[in-house]
């Protein structure tokens, strides 16, 4: 469950932040979801300078906090979010070429899709996986996101760090140590990404263009469309996770407004007026069924944020980042 902050913080973070800061904001329309409750304050960052400053200031006050990117892969409670929310719209990209080397740096609220198909344009290939896959760069380093045989791991060259003594380190790939959807930032948490640094190889741009193509309609015939907060479980070792789902008979499956989608079973979608709470029911359903079926333990992809019940928090789940 989030801490409160004290009134004696309040009264630091309005005196801090002034108009930024705002308040009881309702956190739906920032998350892919479209779910979640009021969280008691809320800045916004526009540059990665400008997160580093907001992140020293909110440690230097012991006042808890969550950085939140493009809102996918996550939950956020209907009872709503206890710290400060920092909606990370840091989004500098920058392109250049070492001798035949070719780099992208971004700010880590720089939306993935747009880094990859900004790289195709130039006819620089490795990313464009990413075309496909919301959310931020930020998000993507934590949680080495990927689609279609490619990941973080197999561009990434380097982190820019910010770490809880203040101080900002820049990071090789190696010191991620990256496994499937995992990092080091990822099982310890605090520290936070401020930008990073993609290698990519030379291509041309129809052909980054076509790999994209083919990219974006398997997408489409394989995931649904629609409000969803992304691949809902990890696939377990050697199976998938929408399989097991499918197998226990819960495709399509509905608890209030959200459902289990009829076109892959790893996606719950939120088809109006959908709550947390009704997510967490589905998840609950499907886990215990799968238990009960097949001895298999699914492990959330998502990550819960907010206020949630001690029960609910101790499903296994992600750490804190930015998605």
């Amino acid at each position: 469950m989030d801490s409160v902050i004290s009134p004696e913080a309040v009264l630091r973070l309005r005196e801090l932040f002034g108009d930024r800061l705002s308040e009881a904001v309702t956190m739906a329309p920032y998350t892919s979801a479209r779910i979640g409750g009021l969280a008691d304050f809320l800045l916004e960052v526009r540059s990665a300078e400008d997160l580093a400053e907001v992140t020293r200031q909110l440690w230097d006050e012991e006042v808890p906090f969550r950085i939140l990117g493009g809102g996918s892969n996550i939950l956020v409670s209907d009872r709503g979010v206890r710290e400060v929310v920092v909606l990370n719209r840091a989004r500098k990209i920058h392109f250049f070429q070492e001798d035949e080397a070719r780099y992208v740096k971004a700010e880590s609220g720089a939306v993935l899709g747009t880094i990859a198909r900004l790289a195709g344009d130039r006819g620089w290939s490795g990313l464009e996986w990413g075309a496909t896959v919301p959310g931020t760069v930020g998000g993507a380093v934590v949680g080495n996101a990927g689609a279609f045989a490619g990941d973080m791991a197999s561009v990434l060259k380097m982190a820019e760090i910010l770490q809880q003594d203040g101080c900002v380190e820049e990071w090789p790939l190696e010191r991620l140590e990256y496994g499937y959807r995992d990092s080091v930032l990822k099982r310890n948490p605090g520290s936070v990404v401020l930008s990073t640094t993609l290698e990519l190889s030379a291509s041309t741009v129809d052909a980054c263009k076509t790999k994209m193509s083919e990219y974006s309609q398997k997408r489409a015939q394989s995931q649904p469309s629609g409000a969803s907060i992304g691949s809902m479980f990890k696939n377990p070792p050697d199976d998938f996770a929408g399989r097991l789902i499918e197998a226990v008979g819960l495709k399509g499956f509905k608890q209030g407004a959200v459902s289990i989608s009829s076109e892959h079973a790893n996606f719950f979608m939120n088809e109006g007026e959908g709550t947390a709470d009704q997510v967490w029911t589905l998840i609950q359903t499907a886990r215990e069924k799968i238990m009960e079926k097949f001895g298999v333990s699914l492990e959330l992809e998502i990550e819960l944020i907010g206020e949630w019940l001690e029960n609910e928090a101790a499903l296994p789940k992600h750490g804190k980042g930015s998605s």
